[in-house]
This record gives structure tokens, C-alpha cells and sequence, in this order.
């Protein structure tokens, strides 16, 4: 059902926590299912220097939140702000159908918060 790599990054979440004195910080929440994802996150030289987050929700979305971490880590504000939704589910190893709001939850976290940063 999921893949090795989801697995994973559920059971040794990368980044979870906060960035002490964030740059920005966002936490949105979906509707129809409850889940939340915040992400806070230190910006140096228009690089994400540090990203974090806090999840609360299924298996699959705190999986998506800790590999987006590690997809933007280091990279700059406007290469992050290229990912999209199928670069993350590829990354992670595909999910169910029933699971893809995760992997929407992480992008739009991930916009909102490259949006606080552009301001």
C-alpha cells in the first residue's frame, strides 16, 4: 500500500520541530480530513537555510512534510517555489488515491509559506 520510503519518513521523520526565530511560519489545515501541517522555516541569501514542521495527521501526510523538507532544504526560494505536487508523490513512491490530500496538504503549506517569505 505504501512504499518503503513513505514508511520511512513516518517512522524517522526528517526536520520535525521548529526553527527557533523563523523567517516565516504557516500552518493550514484541510477540512475534510483533519489533518495539520505547519512549516517554519530560516532564509539566507534567498536560500531555505532551515525548514521544519509539525504535522498532526495520517501516515501519509506526515510523510509528505518530512521529504518536502528535504526536497527544499538548501535549495533557492524560487527553485522551491517550481515543485509541484506529482514531483513529491514521485519522490515519495506514489500514494493510494485515497491518500493524495497529503501530498496536497505539503505543496500548499509549502506555497503559503514561500509567500510570507516573497512579502
Amino acid at each position: 500500500m505504501y512504499s518503503p520510503l513513505l514508511l520511512d519518513h513516518f517512522q524517522n521523520p526528517r526536520n520535525a520541530g521548529d526553527v527557533a526565530d523563523p523567517d516565516a511560519s504557516v500552518q493550514i489545515e484541510n477540512p475534510a480530513c483533519g489533518d495539520i501541517l505547519k512549516l517554519t522555516v530560516r532564509v539566507a541569501d534567498r536560500r531555505i537555510a532551515e525548514i521544519r514542521f509539525r504535522a498532526k495527521g495520517c501516515v501519509p501526510a506526515i510523510a509528505c512534510a518530512s521529504l518536502l523538507t528535504e526536497l527544499v532544504q538548501g535549495i533557492t526560494i524560487a527553485q522551491a517555489g517550481k515543485l509541484r505536487r506529482e514531483e513529491l508523490v514521485h519522490a515519495i513512491g506514489g500514494l493510494p488515491d485515497a491518500s493524495s490530500h497529503a501530498s496536497h496538504l505539503a505543496i500548499d503549506a509549502l506555497q503559503s509559506l514561500l509567500t510570507q517569505i516573497k512579502s
